[in-house]
């Protein structure tokens, strides 16, 4: 699955900043649909989306650096607008023949901006000295031919420019919270862009119901099922366009939480009218992960045993071609299987960059361009209960990676109990809903403690539970202390072999959600 062909597209091309999935969440927020895309895709890659602008985004380089990333030329060739962002302004500004230095002052944080040009569509509805949030040490000294100032900040004689082509820079991150009226700029542009805004949760499921039926037409299809809202909304998407051409298969990879196979397996039967198979593949998952400590080595291996058992279920099946999986947007960009060296691989998710290569399904990703909180919606346009659509996300290898080193049957039994109390009080309290997500790690480490009048030598448990809107920022939470109080004395009463609780209190970054 691609992007739906019809949409009106907003292209972003990366350039490493840490900033381009909030531009991109910004522009689809306004009912537009939007891609991140390498700054070395070509025009024949690009030309399918229907894009309708492109935005530069920002980054770590300085475009007068040797082997600095450029804008590709196709975006000067054709006829839609451009809006350079940070360092997207200064490379408008370097290949189309102006200046850019180092600047004497470096602007870092909140600046007070200053329209030139109040009638620009671009600035339509700001207010005057509005606050936008600067992060740069360069700084445009010689404008291009043709280009005029739109505004200009203390330290930025240019913090804003623009030209009668439907070129717009930017030195501010309009993207971000801190830049009071961001959102509106963003909203001008688009809408300079001629989009109609459109692009809808109904819109779509009718689009992707459409595309799946054209991609799949009388094949026959699997869906990998995790329990997660992203697999079930996957598959239920699916469903709606093929019917009984489809099987899930849910694999109980022993690496699930308490209770959670019989829980899945009853949700699937009330929700999904699609054929399901069963299989319980636990001693076969824990075998291979015998003497595993590196996370990424998990993953690869849990993604490769699972297509393993995928291939044997639909050989059973007779032909089929097709592999559904519930992959979204951030678990491409994080596994970074593009290629692109200017943006760092955080990690490999299991149903992206750690399945084999000589696998021999194709894969159906319907939900591959979207963030989490879009997937929630589809889920409800679906029709699908809220218990579902609304569960805390739960990371493809399972507890594996949240258990740091080798994953054994003691080490999983005492982090199962463990995350059952965790998740036991949060919905007690009224917060599992009110948070991204809330769950226990079991580090590799003990440390010593007092049972009655005897010494011990225990495991650790950690506490994790972050706000998020999409999982690619996040902040930790902060739980009363009274419910952290409950967690730990439970823990340490109700787990054998645990005699210490700490809470995490890292963001992401510098953090991942994830310990592993």
């Amino acid at each position: 699955m691609s992007s739906n062909s019809n949409t009106e597209t907003i292209i972003i091309i990366d350039f490493g900043s840490q900033y381009s999935r909030l531009i991109a969440r910004s522009i689809r927020e306004l009912n537009v649909y939007c891609e991140i895309v390498s700054h070395k895709s070509t025009w024949e890659d690009i030309k399918k989306s229907n894009p309708k602008g492109v935005i530069l985004s920002g980054g770590p380089a300085s475009v007068y650096e040797t082997n600095a990333p450029l804008a590709p030329n196709w975006i000067y060739d054709q006829d839609i607008p451009v809006l350079g962002i940070c360092y997207g302004m200064q490379l408008l500004v370097h290949q189309l023949g102006g200046v850019v230095e180092p600047s004497d002052k470096k602007e870092f944080g909140h600046a007070t901006l200053n329209t030139s040009d109040k009638n620009n569509s671009l600035f339509q509805g700001i207010s005057e000295n509005s606050s936008v949030w600067m992060s740069h040490g360069d700084k445009v000294n010689v404008l291009p031919d043709g280009f005029e100032i739109l505004a200009f900040t203390e330290n930025s004689p240019i913090a804003a420019m623009g030209n009668s082509d439907g070129y717009f820079g930017l030195q501010f991150h309009p993207e971000v919270v801190h830049t009071q009226e961001g959102k509106i700029i963003l909203k001008n542009f688009v809408e300079f862009c001629g989009c109609a805004q459109n692009w809808t949760t109904k819109n779509f499921v009718d689009q992707s119901i459409l595309d799946i039926r054209n991609l799949v037409k009388d094949k026959k299809v699997i869906c990998a099922l995790s329990g997660g809202v992203d697999s079930v909304v996957a598959a239920s998407l699916v469903s709606r366009a093929i019917g009984d051409q489809l099987t899930c298969i849910f694999v109980n990879n022993g690496l699930m939480r308490k209770e959670e196979p019989e829980r899945i397996l009853d949700t699937f039967s009330k929700n999904l009218s699609t054929n399901i198979i069963y299989k319980d593949a636990s001693e076969l998952f824990l075998n291979s992960l015998k003497g595993v400590t590196d996370p990424e080595q998990k993953r690869k291996i849990i993604g490769n045993k699972f297509i393993e058992i995928f291939d044997e279920e639909s050989n059973q099946l007779g032909e089929v071609d097709y592999l559904v999986q519930g992959t979204l947007y951030p678990d491409v960009i994080e596994s970074q299987v593009s290629g692109d060296d200017i943006s760092a691989k955080i990690k490999t998710h299991h149903n992206v960059g750690g399945l084999p290569e000589d696998m021999k399904l194709k894969l159906l990703e319907p939900l591959r361009y979207l963030f989490k909180d879009e997937v929630r919606k589809v889920g409800l346009e679906l029709g699908l209960p809220t218990e579902i659509v609304n569960r805390q996300p739960f990371p493809g290898p399972g507890l594996s990676i949240r258990i740091v080193g080798e994953v054994t049957q003691e080490k999983l039994n005492i982090l199962r109990l463990s995350d059952w109390i965790v998740m036991d009080e949060m919905k007690d309290s009224g917060l599992y809903h009110e948070l991204w997500q809330s769950f226990a790690v079991l580090p590799d480490s003990r440390s010593v403690g007092v049972t009655g009048d005897h010494r011990t030598y225990g495991e650790v448990i950690a506490i994790r539970a972050v706000n998020s809107s999409e999982a690619m920022t996040a902040d930790w939470a902060r739980i009363p202390y009274d419910i952290l109080s409950r967690m730990s004395n439970r823990i340490c009463n109700e787990v054998p072999g645990v005699n210490r609780v700490v809470y995490d209190i890292t963001s992401k970054p510098p953090g991942t959600i994830e310990w592993e």
